[in-house]
């Protein structure tokens, strides 16, 4: 069992893995929000956390939580072969050519963060054209000794985080509004993460449509903040 100074390692790691600061350019990106925003779909905090909220449940709870569980045991048994596959198939469930670019932008940015951190994997994914962001981070925490499920919840935060920022500054919403948006947001993620890692292979799906249809439209914007 781990003594509690090794905890406290994988703790602060994920801390660093979750961090607005790491050098990935995930603030770049608001998976549709920017559309949903210019076209009133968002409007007010309620709206921002129903459609955040929406986005929750119902693609990173039952789609990305429960293939970045199988990622995190395909790294921690170092089958590459896993890995791949788990990859190509979140890569295929992203509705956008926009949802796609981010993906492999934010994976191989990791990818090559890691390595320059001495991570030897990450030397050996760098640019592959199935690298996704989930893939990365399920490396960094398996090399750092953080739990699945604490995994889970950190990249459901990171998420959650980074969409709260967006709609800060796209609705916008003051400061201590976003952090009411995040208190009403953060409490369901343990039972989300503990859900979607339960979840069989042949039930893993997206299903929030307004964001494919928010991405979609995205690309074709005519002012813009964000890269998606």
């Amino acid at each position: 069992m781990p003594d509690k100074a090794s905890n406290g390692m994988a703790n602060l790691n994920l801390m660093r893995l979750t961090s607005p600061s790491l050098p990935i350019g995930a603030y770049a990106y608001s998976q549709g929000l920017e559309f949903a925003c210019d076209q009133g779909w968002i409007h007010d905090q309620v709206s921002a956390r129903d459609w955040i909220g929406g986005l929750l449940r119902n693609t990173q709870a039952c789609l990305d939580v429960p293939v970045l569980g199988r990622l995190f045991d395909a790294w921690s048994v170092c089958s590459t072969g896993k890995v791949e596959y788990w990859s190509r198939f979140l890569l295929a469930c992203r509705e956008s050519s926009e949802l796609r670019s981010e993906d492999r932008h934010l994976g191989n940015a990791l990818f090559r963060l890691l390595a320059d951190l001495k991570i030897w994997q990450g030397e050996e994914i760098v640019n592959v054209p199935w690298a996704t962001y989930a893939a990365a981070f399920s490396l960094a925490a398996v090399q750092w000794h953080v739990s699945k499920t604490d995994t889970c919840i950190g990249y459901l935060w990171a998420w959650c985080e980074n969409q709260v920022n967006a709609a800060v500054k796209l609705v916008p919403l003051g400061q201590t509004d976003g952090q009411r948006l995040v208190s009403s947001l953060i409490h369901e993620v343990p039972t989300l993460v503990r859900t979607g890692l339960e979840l069989g292979d042949d039930d893993i799906a997206g299903t929030s449509v307004g964001l494919g249809i928010a991405s979609a439209n995205h690309e074709l914007q005519y002012s813009r903040l964000f890269r998606s």
